[in-house]
């Protein structure tokens, strides 16, 4: 039993010593909790207005735990207020095609309460006691995958929360625009500013939750939260942090988180809203290289030994120090301007300088040259609206493999909101090397801000757009516009033809090569100018070169008589003309179709009528004989001085060179019924009755008409007059076995005699025998040369023999 209580104590002994152990270990560290925890030393070392943007930035992040906790108990909770399901597949799937415009909706609705604001401090000067800055700010926050976009503007209370974030049938833009037409006061105008639109809708296209804290000046903060389905109102926890405005916080879908990097973020800002009225700002990152005071071991040994020798070198003069500096990579966090650019075209003509026009014209054309010419105005009446065109340097490389495709040179903006530049019938399309801004504030918008409900307006603001930037032409300089032309004649050439409207402003701009000058182009009006006394009409010869208009017989009596003549050497200008009815009351004339009158006098008529009558044995010979299919008739010129004949198109039909043209297009069909017809319509064949040789076949035909000789010289002179008006041959082979017949006469070669016979090649047979000579030569001289190595070896052994 003693036993049992002996052991029983040293147990007890032993327990106590080990807890007395434990107390001493335990005691003697101590456990102490620095204050700066957590916080980064070098992050810490900046001043007092970095910390201050980076507690304000924090304020921008949310709620704590605790915070949304509470948040959640107190909340009231709504649903919307129409088909709610059909309601947010519409917006997500339908109204929007672009998902990235949610921010430009989010930076338009910032604008908006900005706006009011500033509206109702013009009367209220305490409307701006929380803040005076006028801002938006963005911060991503990519640890939680949420944006913040801030503005301080009107803010909205519990009531406004739950009455324009509930419903999309009393928040639309459209019926904010309806409202606004039909306010009869200044002040209903004024509330009506700064409502959020539909678009704020656009943020479930990138996000499945939605928070907005609001603060407004007439409530407290509250904080409206949903996730598409419904919503819920409460106050907020943290009382008032934003002192005046709402921030919008969107915790993005997993596919939208690209919008989390700040370089995307300037790209949209950049895009959208850079020429919004306030500034926006980012919350942005960069690396910066600081310099800091480095100690090492030497500096501390110095420091020990200093204090040792104080006493010797009192007398001595002190060096100077230079401490001893590192340089270190710190990243600085900070709020930073991305909407430098300002819309120049809200300020007067007189106020902007030719260098802001120019880098504006720069900063979205991107193009590096200055631009060629420029307009700025503002066109008042159905629509009012701002606008500056330009017109670039040099054209586009690729302008008409591009032809009639929509591009993206006129942007349009609505309030400075930047709305789309893919607009088909904003410039017609021959002016589509136009560029520019259009900014209006009295278009209408429908809900998703991309498409305008009324296209009149767009027409309206197309026409003037139109007048300005021809009237911006009609002012370049004589010395600028030899530049234009040669970048942009065929733009206006095809103006002519596709823009009736506007055919007559056009027409004045067309430069042509005339037979006045042989370098410099003549306008229409200068051509008018000069005209004769009587001469009613405006010649032109359309042609490939201006070598072959000159030299074309159409224009030899015009050239003669001094007619001054319109050489047309583009493959466009015949069109342009042809859609040209009239310049000033005179016609145009084709020196090349049926029409042409020099000489209207009755002496001329006399003249003429003797010559048809002298030659009308000829002319009828060569209608229903050697002609005969060919021509629809021939006639006596009144165009030709040099040469013997031509071949003239009837009025309404293809010129040489415009059935060159139509035979050349890419996608030309064979046999295609409608160019069939024009192109095997019959010609009239004028003859020049001065010429030697329609003399010569006029004597011919008297003395024998079925002379075959005659013949094919009636069929040579139609093939050549064809070839010279700039027409095909239909049968090249026929016309080039008639002039070889013409040329064995004139070289006294008979007609029958025969070309020379190729000698023929030996049979077959006698070339395998000479193969086989030759093959047999070969083998024998083989032999011998076998022959005569081996006597060669034979007589070396000999000699080889002999020697030993």
């Amino acid at each position: 039993m003693k036993q049992n209580w002996r052991f029983a104590g040293f147990i007890a002994l032993f327990l106590l010593i080990g807890c007395c152990v434990a107390e001493e270990e335990s005691g003697t560290e101590e456990v102490t909790l620095e204050e700066d925890i957590g916080k980064s030393r070098d992050g810490s070392r900046t001043d007092d207005e970095v910390v201050q943007r980076e507690e304000e930035a924090i304020k921008l992040d949310g709620l704590s735990v605790a915070e949304m906790k509470e948040l959640k108990e107190i909340a009231e909770k709504h649903v919307f207020q129409a088909e709610v399901d059909r309601m947010m597949k519409l917006i997500i799937n339908s109204l929007y095609k672009n998902k990235e415009i949610f921010l430009r909706e989010l930076i338009s609705n910032a604008s908006d309460a900005l706006d009011k604001i500033r509206f109702l401090s013009l009367t209220d000067k305490s409307a701006l006691s929380a803040t005076g800055d006028l801002l938006i700010r963005i911060k991503a926050d990519k640890e939680n995958h949420v944006l913040h976009v801030t503005d301080t503007g009107v803010g909205m209370t519990k009531d406004e929360l739950i009455r324009n974030l509930g419903t999309i049938a009393k928040s639309g833009t459209s019926e904010f625009l309806t409202k606004l037409g039909d306010a009869t006061s200044q002040q209903e105008t004024s509330d009506l500013i700064g409502q959020f639109g539909v678009g704020f809708y656009s943020s479930f296209l990138v996000a499945d939750q939605v928070v907005v804290t609001s603060k407004s000046n007439d409530d407290e903060q509250y904080i409206w939260e949903s996730d598409a389905v419904s919503f819920t109102v409460a106050k907020d926890p943290r009382g008032d942090t934003l002192g005046r405005g709402t921030t919008i916080s969107l915790h993005l879908k997993e596919e939208a988180h690209e919008y989390l990097e700040q370089h995307k973020i300037k790209d949209l800002v950049k895009k959208y809203s850079q020429f919004i009225n306030f500034p926006i700002y980012l919350w942005d990152s960069k690396i910066e290289k600081v310099d800091e005071p480095a100690e090492d071991e030497e500096d501390k040994k110095l420091d020990e030994d200093d204090d040792k020798e104080d006493d010797a070198k009192v007398e001595e003069e002190e060096e100077t120090k230079v401490p001893k500096k590192k340089e270190i990579e710190k990243t600085v966090w900070d709020w930073v301007l991305i909407n430098e650019n300002k819309p120049i075209w809200t300020k007067k003509p007189n106020e902007v300088t030719d260098e802001e026009y120019n880098e504006f014209y720069k900063s979205f054309s991107r193009d590096h040259e200055d631009p060629m010419a420029k307009t700025h105005f503002t066109a008042e009446g159905e629509v009012t609206f701002k606008s500056i065109l330009y017109i670039p340097k040099t054209s586009p490389a690729d302008m008409f493999q591009n032809y009639g495709k929509r591009v993206d040179f006129i942007k349009m903006f609505v309030r400075r909101v930047f709305i789309t530049d893919n607009f088909e019938d904003m410039m017609p399309k021959y002016l589509s090397f136009v560029r520019g801004v259009v900014d209006s504030d009295d278009l209408p918008l429908n809900v998703s801000r991309e498409t305008l409900q009324q296209h009149k307006l767009l027409k309206v603001i197309k026409k003037k757009l139109v007048r300005k930037t021809l009237d911006m032409i009609k002012k370049i300089s004589e010395d600028d516009y030899k530049t234009f032309w040669k970048e942009y004649s065929t733009n206006i050439k095809l103006g002519v033809m596709e823009d009736h409207s506007n055919r007559t402003r056009l027409a004045k701009l067309l430069r042509f090569f005339s037979s006045n000058s042989d370098n410099e182009l003549t306008s229409l009006a200068e051509y008018v100018e000069r005209m004769k006394e009587k001469q009613e009409h405006i010649y032109f010869i359309a042609g490939s070169s201006r070598t072959e208009v000159e030299r074309s017989p159409f224009v030899e009596r015009l050239l003669k008589k001094g007619f001054e003549v319109l050489y047309l050497i583009e493959a466009v200008d015949e069109y342009c003309i042809q859609s040209l009815p009239e310049f000033e009351g005179k016609k145009f004339q084709n020196a090349a179709k049926e029409g042409l009158k020099l000489d209207d006098s009755e002496k001329a008529k006399q003249k003429k009528e003797a010559l048809e009558k002298e030659f009308e044995p000829l002319l009828a010979w060569m209608k229903d004989d050697s002609l005969k299919d060919k021509i629809e008739k021939a006639v006596i010129t009144e165009r030709l001085t040099t040469s013997p004949c031509a071949l003239v198109a009837s009025s309404f039909g293809w010129s040489g060179n415009m059935e060159r043209i139509m035979r050349a297009q890419a996608y030309q069909k064979t046999n295609d019924p409608n160019n069939q017809y024009y192109a095997t319509q019959k010609k009239t064949l004028e003859v020049n009755p001065r010429h030697p040789l329609i003399k010569e076949l006029k004597r011919r035909v008297a003395e024998n008409k079925e002379d075959q000789i005659t013949h094919d010289l009636a069929v040579v002179l139609f093939e050549t007059a064809t070839l010279r008006s700039g027409f095909s041959l239909a049968d090249t082979a026929d016309f080039a076995g008639r002039v070889e017949r013409m040329l064995r006469l004139g070289m006294d070669i008979s007609l029958d005699e025969k070309i020379d016979e190729e000698p023929e090649e030996e049979p077959e047979e006698e070339d395998k025998d000479i193969e086989e000579d030759d093959s047999n030569e070969n083998d024998a001289t083989d032999d011998e040369a076998d022959k005569g190595k081996d006597d060669d070896e034979v007589k070396e052994h000999t000699h080889f023999d002999d020697e030993l």
